[in-house]
């Protein structure tokens, strides 16, 4: 039984997913993917939120609209972003689960 396919597979899948978790493992983008999992954000909003300045915030929605996790919108002067793949809320939200809730912290 050949598994040259089921090995071709494995990697393509494996790159893929390291491409995905290698977006997400940055404090910022992570930050930016975590408040926009409650809605839709200005940028100027996710500047407050985060307490970050509009270049760094920019810099970050720049790589994560890049690697097709957010979309954004333009209204007037303002731009808008949300998460565009459902992979990022689920995984978000397993992390919330994971880091986040209160019963998790305990041990």
């Amino acid at each position: 039984m050949r598994t040259d396919g089921i090995a071709q597979e494995i990697d393509l899948c494996a790159t893929e997913a390291a491409n995905f978790l290698k977006a997400l493992s940055h404090e910022g983008r992570l930050k930016i993917l975590c408040n926009l999992c409650t809605g839709e954000k200005s940028v100027t909003e996710l500047e407050t939120l985060l307490c970050a300045r509009q270049a760094a915030v920019s810099q970050q929605l720049s790589r994560l609209r890049a690697d097709g996790m957010v979309h954004a919108r333009r209204e007037g002067k303002a731009v808008y972003y949300s998460i565009a793949d459902q992979r990022v809320q689920r995984t978000i939200d397993l992390m919330y689960d994971m880091f986040c809730k209160t019963e998790n912290k305990e041990g």
